[in-house]
This record gives structure tokens, sequence and C-alpha cells, in this order.
């Protein structure tokens, strides 16, 4: 089934590679926690207009459909279906999941071939599976990094609570299947890089259209999360490497503003999709 107008946004990246964001919810995460070491003078003027009484950022989750001449690839899944309502009200969920959002915006989520996960936290694994504890993409293949997965059910108890290990045990033969080990092409013109520093096995996904004129498109995962996060510098309470987030971030962000790719933020609710542009030591994210 073709993609419609009705997905959030939509571009044809050449030689038969189009891509899609289609918005799997909103939820609310603690703004101190996401601006972690940023003293707090200099992001409370960014969020003014959208924190709440309880000091937390309105969070979007984007996901991506790319659709090739060699397959379909969904990139990233959303908080998804399987929450109690407990923690529904606690995260403030709202909107459709994947699953729903997909099917709004013409895509039929069986015909996905590959879902590639940028990590497994529960804001970004929770749609792999349905309610009712089944495949949300039956006929897909999940591509994480191995890192990503041994941390993710390992037993570090300061990581363990970045993750929803009982979720992640029901997906984690599936998912073994085609565990990455380093940079991959999943399908012609859509390859994952590792960049660890958010998670040990964190992981970026690049976009590249065919023909002389293809574009490229890049989603960096929760190491460009909201458009403050195009200054290296600013990491999260949820980095567990904030060095080596601080050194990729400067590495990777470099190679967008000097080739012109189409950036996708994660979690940015208004302006998701943009580029990169040097701006002094640093770099800034200009809005499409």
């Amino acid at each position: 089934m073709p993609l419609r107008e009705s997905a959030d946004w939509s571009a044809d990246l050449g030689g038969g590679v189009r891509v899609a964001l289609v918005q799997a919810g909103t939820f609310r995460a603690d703004a101190g926690a996401t601006f972690g070491p940023v003293p707090w003078i200099l992001w409370d003027r960014l969020v003014a207009d959208e924190i709440d009484a309880d000091h937390r950022l309105l969070q979007a989750l984007n996901c991506l459909l790319v659709e090739t001449p060699a397959g379909r690839v969904l990139i990233e899944t959303g908080i998804g279906e399987r929450m109690t309502d407990a923690v529904r009200d606690m995260r403030r969920y709202e909107g459709q999941s994947i699953v729903p959002a997909l099917r709004s915006a013409g895509f039929d989520p069986t015909t996905v071939d590959v879902v590639a996960m940028s990590h497994l936290r529960f804001d970004h694994a929770g749609g792999l599976l349905l309610a009712d504890g089944t495949r949300a993409f039956p006929r897909a293949s999940v591509v994480a990094q191995r890192a990503e997965w041994e941390v993710a059910l390992g037993t570090n108890p300061r990581l363990m609570a970045d993750y929803d290990q009982p979720e992640l045990r029901l997906v984690r033969e599936w998912g073994a299947e085609a565990w990455a080990d380093g940079e991959r092409e999943l399908l012609p013109g859509v390859s994952v890089i590792p960049t660890g520093g958010y998670s040990a096995g964190h992981q970026a996904i690049l976009v590249r259209g065919g023909g002389g004129s293809g574009r490229t498109l890049a989603f960096f995962g929760d190491l460009g999360m909201r458009p403050w996060s195009a200054n290296p510098r600013w990491v999260t309470a949820f980095d567990d490497f904030p060095l080596d987030s601080v050194a990729v971030k400067g590495d990777l962000f470099a190679r967008a503003a000097e080739e012109g790719w189409t950036v996708v933020l994660s979690h940015e609710p208004v302006h998701p999709i943009g580029r990169l542009v040097a701006d002094r030591d640093r770099f800034r994210y200009e809005p499409a």
C-alpha cells in the first residue's frame, strides 16, 4: 500500500527511495534529566511554552518509514500498546501507537521487511509487540547492535533501570536473528552506524537516495532528540557515556552539515525535520 499524504511528512530521496515520518504519540519526560548537566539558565527559555506543572517536557515519538526498490524499513517503534493504565498516566502517553498510526498513514504494518532500532529503551522498542504479545511486524527482522542487546538484558543495576527487560525478553530470540556487529547495510541505501554514547549499543540510521541527485537522510536516535541537541556538548542525564556522545556527535554532525543531510529528530514534536549548520565550534539546527 503506498504512503498517503496523511503521513506527518514525506519526501522522495531519489532512485525509488521514499521516506515518511509517522508520529506514534507523545509522552512527558523530566526536563532536568533531559538537559542533564546543562545549566537551567541556558535551557529554561527554550521550553517555557511546553513545560508542565511537574517540570516535564512534551516528547514526540517520531518513527520513519522507508520504501526502497528492495523492501521496506521501519525506523523505531515508539512506546507501543503494552503498558498499564498507571504507567500510561505517569508518562502522560497520548495518541496512536505505531501500528494504528501506520495504518492511518496508509501503510500496512505486515509488509515491513526490517525494523531498525537506534536503541532498545522503552520509548523506542515498546512497539515491537502488540497488546496481546504477538509481533507487531510479523515478517520483519529487527536490527539493533549486539552490544545493545547485551546491555539491555544485562545485570548492571544502573543500566537495567533504563530498559523494560521483561518485554525485551519476549522479543530476544526474534531480535537475535538479525543483530548487528558494527556498521551494516540493511537494504541498498539504508545503513546503521554504531555510535555508542547514549547507550553502549546505540546506533544511527542513514538513508541514501539513488541516482546522481540522491539525497541523504539521517536519524541520529537520541543523540539528536530535539533542536538543542545540535550542540554536541549538550548531553542528557540518560547518556550512559556522555564523553563518547560529545565526540561522536561532533563527527557525525560535521558530516551532516558538510554534506547537507536531512536530519530527523527523535523526540521533537513541532519541527522534527531540518538540517544542521556549522556555527563556530558547534552546530545549530534549522527546521525545514
